[in-house]
């Protein structure tokens, strides 16, 4: 789904970036569940979504105990953006819910308030995870890094 004006503003700046890795790393504290941001410039040949299974194929998202994992993908010149979640959490949430976070999103997106947006569906994102997948202490572990992975 297109999201981004035709302005010239970077991104996220590093303050919005550390701002969307705190984001991930609050969401996660309450659920067994997985959050990653990846981000690049151009998604061709295929779309958002295809995309984004295929990003999180190589990140090897899969491999989470619970197959709870979710991928927020952004293709920034493209103006590219799909929520990509594996079939343990999407099973219980389905595409409305996806489709929904993504709307959100865009809503933020078109006023250029990326990290706000992007800050918003992780929390959302978390809320899913922690009603499905709620943190178990004796159990969990952080399955999957924390950062916000970008590509070409």
């Amino acid at each position: 789904m297109p999201f981004f004006s035709s302005s010239k503003r970077t991104f996220l700046d590093s303050h919005e970036s550390a701002d969307v890795i705190a984001a991930i790393k609050q969401a996660e504290r309450r659920t067994s569940g997985e959050i990653r941001v990846y981000i690049e410039s151009k998604c061709r040949y295929v779309s958002a979504i295809d995309r984004a299974a295929e990003i999180f194929d190589v990140l090897k998202m899969e491999r989470t105990d619970n197959h709870n994992a979710v991928l927020i993908y952004l293709a920034v010149k493209d103006r590219q953006v799909a929520i990509f979640g594996d079939h343990g959490i999407h099973q219980k949430t389905g595409d409305e819910f996806w489709e929904k976070e993504v709307a959100h999103m865009l809503e933020h997106f078109k006023q250029e308030h990326y990290a706000t947006g992007l800050c918003k569906a992780i929390s959302d994102v978390g809320e899913a995870l922690h009603y499905h997948f709620p943190y178990d202490n004796e159990t969990d572990k952080n399955e999957l890094p924390d950062d916000i992975v970008f590509g070409k």
